[in-house]
């Protein structure tokens, strides 16, 4: 399946307790209806959100279904699941959707499998008298809660549109790191840092001029703080907030499994080879 992976398999640090985001957009349906099939994790948790068209999915645990727009579809992992997830486009061909990988802490690798569906009308939308909209697939913001509970990480995950040349501030807690990926228009973001070079400066900075616009597929990492401001462009923007709470442990991470020492790792895929990997 074709998809951009906008972070993962590098260095974990900067994104802690996430391990990857994939965003899987297209309209060629050649390019996407090879999916996923069955395939193995260990140690992570995943949240899935679809924009458009479906994911059908399938797990060892006897878990099936399928996820369609707005939808959320919330599976740890734990000890051990084999699972598939297999798109199809909407009526006229599109697909797209996120996936993002939280880690586990250590004393909870092993714990069982679990998944959850979450329908879209059951995903809370909150708006601004500007038209600010937001959202709420995980955590809490501006009064409401998102229903996607129990992961390890507690992560805030949002997908936020402010409207064109509106300028909005959003919480983020100080102890979190936090992300945001733009999918749609453009913007600038105040108080971020790397990957993308946007300013830091907190005097002058909408003053600033492209490359520091954020625009569609642009992943922009902030600085520790209790706020974040983003200013949209002409067509507006939209994109994930995402924070977390870093677990600061050891990562020892190949394919779809996720441990915090090398033997932990060699154990998993030994126990793969011989048959003994699922424990539920």
């Amino acid at each position: 399946m074709h998809l951009r992976r906008a972070f993962g398999f590098g260095n974990t640090t900067d994104f802690d307790p996430f391990l990857l985001l994939d965003d899987f957009r297209n309209d060629v349906p050649a390019d996407y209806l090879a999916g996923f099939p069955w395939h193995p994790h260990r140690g992570i948790e995943t949240v899935t959100y679809v924009l458009a068209g479906t994911v059908e999915h399938g797990d060892s645990m006897g878990n099936h279904g399928a996820i369609a727009a707005g939808d959320v579809q919330w599976m740890t992992a734990g000890s051990g699941i084999i699972h598939q997830e297999m798109p199809k486009g909407d009526p006229e061909g599109r697909m797209h959707g996120f996936q993002l990988w939280a880690n586990l802490p250590s004393a909870l690798k092993m714990t069982a499998p679990r998944y959850q569906e979450v329908k879209a009308a059951d995903v809370p939308l909150v708006q601004d008298d500007d038209g600010t909209a937001v959202r709420i697939v995980c955590g809490s913001f501006w009064g409401k809660k998102g229903p996607v509970e129990g992961i390890a990480a507690d992560p805030t995950y949002l997908d936020v549109s402010v409207p064109p040349r509106r300028r909005r501030t959003l919480p983020v807690e100080t102890t979190r790191h936090a992300f945001a990926y733009v999918f749609f228009g453009d913007g600038k973001f105040c108080n971020a840092s790397g990957p993308l070079a946007v300013p830091t400066e907190a005097v002058g900075w909408l003053d600033t001029k492209p490359p520091t616009q954020a625009d569609n597929r642009s992943l922009v990492l902030f600085d520790r703080g209790d706020e974040i401001e983003v200013q949209a462009g002409e067509d507006g923007v939209r994109f994930l907030l995402v924070s977390g709470k870093p677990l600061v442990e050891p990562v020892a991470w190949y394919g779809p499994i996720v441990m915090n020492t090398q033997e932990e790792l060699r154990q998993a895929f030994e126990e793969l080879e011989r048959g003994t990997f699922l424990r539920a």
